[in-house]
């Protein structure tokens, strides 16, 4: 008994390289497809579409900044005021149409509890647009 496995003697060893040549063929057969096909799908559908006639509405909201110290003092538009004026302008500008934008700028020490209670008084005046205003650090 010989344990040489299936060889028989004088046969040429297996070939372990994968022959490329009908991948090739099948490639260049798909090339030569897409470029005789490939002018097909550029035809365009022509549609008229409506034209839109309307300008944009440019509505300008005037902006009412608010400035808050470390101290809690009220500044409207650059100019101190008390907190009853300031729940006076505030239901003034609710009233305004188009309601102007309340710009909230506040000092880094500014505690947080006043800036609550100046957001809570704009909510409760019915002011619908607030946003915070801050300052980068130069470096």
């Amino acid at each position: 008994m010989a344990f040489g496995g299936f060889q028989q003697e004088g046969a040429q060893p297996l070939m372990s390289e994968i022959n490329t040549t009908p991948l090739v063929d099948v490639m260049l057969v798909l090339l030569a497809i897409f470029m005789i096909t490939a002018p097909l799908f550029t035809h365009a559908v022509h549609i008229d579409l409506p034209r839109a006639s309307a300008a944009p509405l440019q509505e300008k909201r005037e902006a009412v900044h608010l400035a808050v110290n470390a101290d809690g003092d009220l500044y409207w538009n650059d100019r101190l005021i008390g907190d009853e004026e300031f729940q006076l302008r505030l239901h003034e500008a609710a009233l305004l149409a188009p309601q102007p934008e309340l710009h909230l700028r506040a000092d880094r020490t500014t505690r947080y509890e006043r800036l609550a209670e100046i957001m809570a008084a704009a909510q409760n005046a019915g002011i619908a647009r607030m946003g915070f205003v801050t300052v980068p650090e130069s470096r």
